[in-house]
């Protein structure tokens, strides 16, 4: 009987969780600035007699005690932080914060995780162990929040039996769930290069060291490391997004400034990749006449899912969505520091559905028209309460 309980007590929890993304949405707050949004999280666990302490700042960690005594304790997490974006939905629950946007759902995570809790607390008696609700701040930017709530003890007395994560995605239909174990998503650097040369009149380049020219080679050579040093059977990703060259039509800059992302889900590769990159960079600068300054700053590890926690969900999630409804993903390189969590207890990462062509809901993660199916929180609430106690026992 315990899953049919638990959809019904997630049907009846969906408006309220409605309620509280489209709040969240319309206040959105950058990374290691959430400070409404944790109050809010506080606040709504007082609500629910769920006992909390603060954690790195923003951070909440909350702690529900079953009612039959196990050293079973399950963690379950959801991040906080919205993105610098300027949205362009026109819904009444649009941001209300210029030039910040919850453009990657971390509202529904954290609005789901409380759903979640009231569900669990709910049903506390009924299940063994304990579960502890982690609400991290600031998934989006370097050093992210997970490191830091790792290093507060978040993951100590006791070590967790399982850490579940899960994120919204477009491009899996609503109603439906995606997981993988083993490799599921990429680390993630930054790269930071400043081309030096010498500048002038574009008429006479001549006289000049172009570091436009240098930094045209450096993006197209670069890409040599990925597809001539790499092999072609793991992936890795080379982008720059960011060049500014702040010269006109007829003046050539003294130096050229570059930033992108760098991404493989080899962690040995990784680093060999960043001297190659290094060495390559300084030397084509050199060898056209100028010089170069490159840095990469190490961000998140590859997550990878623990294979055999990952088996135990799928089976459950089946159990509580139905086969057709559990469905398999690719790796993505695409990052998270959900993958600090995996290197210090078993823990599973997937994907929630919520793409509706028919609501609009398909534009990808870190568009400004970004939106989600909410129909799809009654899954998300539902599956991750009935995987904890899965885990958990009765």
């Amino acid at each position: 009987m315990l899953p049919a309980e638990i959809r019904q007590l997630a049907a009846e929890r969906l408006a309220g969780t409605i309620a509280d993304r489209r709040l969240l949405h319309a206040h959105p707050e950058l990374s290691f600035s959430e400070q409404e949004t944790s109050a809010f999280i506080k606040a709504r666990l007082d609500a629910l007699g769920i006992p909390w302490k603060a954690m790195v700042g923003t951070g909440v960690v909350g702690t529900i005690e079953g009612g039959h005594a196990s050293n079973r304790m399950v963690a379950l997490r959801a991040d906080m932080d919205a993105l610098p974006i300027t949205e362009l939905n026109t819904v009444d629950y649009a941001s209300r914060n210029s030039g910040v946007m919850h453009a990657c759902g971390h509202d529904a995570h954290t609005a789901s995780l409380l759903a979640t809790a009231g569900i669990l607390q709910s049903l506390k008696d009924r299940w063994a162990g304990s579960v502890r609700l982690i609400f991290q701040p600031a998934e989006e930017k370097l050093p992210g929040g997970a490191s830091g709530m790792i290093g507060d003890g978040v993951l100590r007395d006791p070590v967790p039996t399982a850490v579940i994560g899960q994120h919204v995605m477009p491009s899996v239909p609503s109603g439906k769930i995606a997981m993988r174990g083993g490799q599921l998503m990429a680390s993630m650097d930054e790269i930071s290069v400043t081309v030096h040369g010498k500048g002038g009149h574009g008429a006479m380049p001549h006289l000049l060291v172009d570091p436009v020219l240098i930094s045209a080679q450096l993006i197209v050579m670069l890409q040599q490391i990925i597809s001539r040093n790499n092999n072609p059977m793991t992936p890795g990703v080379l982008s720059f997004g960011r060049v500014i060259a702040d010269g006109a039509i007829n003046v050539i800059p003294d130096t050229v400034y570059m930033k992108g992302t760098f991404r493989t889900v080899d962690e040995t590769w990784r680093y060999a990749a960043h001297e190659k990159m290094k060495q390559m960079a300084e030397q084509v600068a050199e060898a056209m006449g100028g010089a170069c300054d490159f840095e990469i700053v190490c961000g998140y590890p590859s997550l990878r899912n623990d294979e055999q926690l990952t088996r135990e969900l799928e089976a459950a999630a089946v159990a509580y969505l139905g086969r057709s409804n559990v469905v398999a993903t690719d790796p993505v390189m695409i990052a998270e520091d959900f993958a600090y969590y995996g290197r210090s207890a078993p823990a599973c990462f997937y994907f929630l559905g919520t793409g509706n062509a028919a609501k609009g809901t398909t534009q990808p993660l870190h568009n400004p028209r970004f939106n989600i199916d909410e129909d799809a929180l009654e899954i998300s609430i539902g599956l991750m309460a009935y995987l904890a106690i899965q885990q958990l026992g009765t």
